[in-house]
């Protein structure tokens, strides 16, 4: 199982108790989920978006997607698009391509959290990679990362 070094680091560094799930290869959130045994709604997937030319991550269950107007509101900015693969590549270099954690904290990025991922007490999300994730209790999370919360991800 390799998490990318930064995140170890990271997550050394602070303390925070967490587990690797080793999974087969998959590539999209709802697959990860589906072949980690882990539910949709309890898997955390990155979106990584640029609002007003600066990067952000947006953080959402699997099995919803992100509303692009409700998150431009909620980060304040006036334009807000998907990175693209290779923006994605640039910023990430540890992570694979589509298996960014929602660590946005360690690049200087604002994190912005779907509040209907506050209410459950664990979270298992992406470690960088396509065939391992990390599973955290949501409040260790929020207290390293201090997203911002807020209602941006619709069926």
């Amino acid at each position: 199982m390799r998490i990318a070094r930064s995140i170890g680091d990271f997550l050394r560094r602070e303390r925070v108790p967490h587990t690797t799930i080793h999974h087969r290869r998959a590539y999209t959130a709802r697959e990860e989920a589906a072949t980690a045994a882990v539910p949709q709604r309890d898997w955390a997937k990155t979106i990584v978006c640029f609002a007003d030319g600066q990067p952000v991550q947006a953080v959402l269950p699997a099995d919803l997607m992100v509303d692009l107007e409700r998150l431009r509101a909620l980060a304040g900015a006036r334009v807000i698009r998907l990175a693209t693969e290779t923006e994605i590549t640039e910023l990430y270099p540890e992570c694979e391509p589509g298996a960014t954690p929602p660590f946005g904290t360690l690049y200087g990025h604002r994190v912005f959290v779907d509040a209907s991922l506050a209410g459950d007490p664990e979270m298992v999300f992406s470690d960088g990679t396509h065939t391992d994730a990390i599973c955290m209790h949501f409040n260790d999370f929020a207290e390293i990362v201090k997203p911002i919360l807020g209602t941006f991800a619709r069926p």
